[in-house]
């Protein structure tokens, strides 16, 4: 089968190849993968750029957002059937046995093993998969939107679940990227009454796709300066929440500047910059910071009914779908801006 492999650590070292088709081993399905939507930490390997604790093994095969159906079922496995449309949580293995993962806190087990970075993922035909990280597609939800259920989660789990957005709120978003555009489409869900997205130049065509989907205000950071804005919106206090979605460390001391007192800041993009600043303002403003990692099963229940529902809208977000063959234009796409989302389509249908 053709798989999208990672092969070594330097930039540059990816390739689509022929692999084996992995077996429905004993306790597993194998799923044969449709949609594979493109994450930016999948960017971030293919320049070998990845935050230096998100050791993986090598070669690996990339992608974990990602869309299929079940091929075949292994021995053991009660309760799917061959034909069955499910996405895949990331969580590809975990220890069970560990504080957290009895909390049901398993995004956050020592031993879990990521599809993409430490199991091979889903930008390949076939994909191996537990049974207890499938969930059913709803009826009437493509495979193109379920591959967006992924990042949904990680921003719902920032916004929601995490910092815990309330009716009213004045929400910042720093990124423009497809956490942050998908954050925008939670926060207002959630009741936000005002909605700031912030990006750079490169943004350009994002901010404007924020602007459909219902941002308030939108604003290029290298040409105004945020806090500006922020000071004529409500109180003029500053944001109650903070979204760090850039991926760049030093938007936390952005973030610290417009978060109001007694604020909140989740900071769900990875910043592998060692910080060049103080960190005081979280202290004297009384800021709570939320770390936001990955999903459980109840994140990704909760944003399947939300696509089934039409509450949340992954198809606006979709910029195109390529061929494996072409996943280097839909990295390309992504990195220079002009997709928010790309997705790669095994099944031969792109647009």
């Amino acid at each position: 089968m053709k798989a999208l492999v990672k092969y070594a650590a330097a930039d540059g070292a990816v390739e689509v190849r022929d692999v084996p088709v992995p077996e429905a081993s004993p306790g597993a399905v194998l799923v044969r993968v449709h949609t594979v939507g493109v994450c930016g930490s999948d960017i971030h390997m293919w320049h070998n750029s990845q935050s230096k604790s998100s050791v993986g093994i090598l070669p690996v095969t990339l992608g974990h957002e990602s869309a299929g159906e079940i091929a075949a079922v292994g021995a053991g496995v009660e309760g799917w059937t061959v034909g069955d449309r499910v996405v895949c949580e990331t969580a590809a293995s975990i220890c069970g046995r560990c504080a957290l993962c009895r909390a049901g806190r398993y995004n956050l087990c020592p031993y879990r093993a990521g599809y993409g970075l430490k199991r091979d993922g889903a930008m390949a035909e076939f994909l191996v998969a537990e049974p207890r990280v499938l969930h059913r597609i709803p009826d009437g939800v493509s495979f193109e939107a379920a591959a967006m259920t992924e990042p949904f989660a990680v921003a719902f789990n920032a916004v929601v679940e995490r910092a815990g957005v309330t009716p009213g709120d004045l929400v910042v978003i720093q990124g423009a990227g497809a956490i942050g555009i998908l954050a925008l489409q939670v926060a207002i869900l959630q009741g936000a009454a005002t909605t700031v997205v912030l990006g750079t130049d490169i943004d350009a065509g994002r901010l404007a796709t924020a602007r459909t989907l219902g941002a308030d205000h939108v604003l290029n950071v290298q040409r105004d300066d945020p806090a500006d804005l922020v000071r004529t919106l409500h109180d003029g206090l500053g944001a109650d929440l903070v979204v760090d979605a850039t991926g760049v460390s030093v938007a936390l001391q952005t973030g610290m500047q417009l978060v109001r007192p007694a604020g909140s800041i989740a900071k769900v993009g990875w910043g592998p910059q060692p910080l060049g600043f103080t960190i005081d303002p979280l202290v004297k403003k009384a800021v709570t910071l939320y770390g936001c990692y990955s999903h459980t099963w109840n994140t990704w229940e909760r944003v399947l009914r939300l696509f089934a529902d039409g509450r949340l809208h992954p198809e606006r977000v979709l910029g195109g779908r390529y061929p494996i063959e072409d996943w280097q234009e839909a990295f390309t796409a992504m990195q220079e801006g002009r997709n928010v989302k790309s997705a790669l389509s095994l099944r031969g249908e792109t647009r």
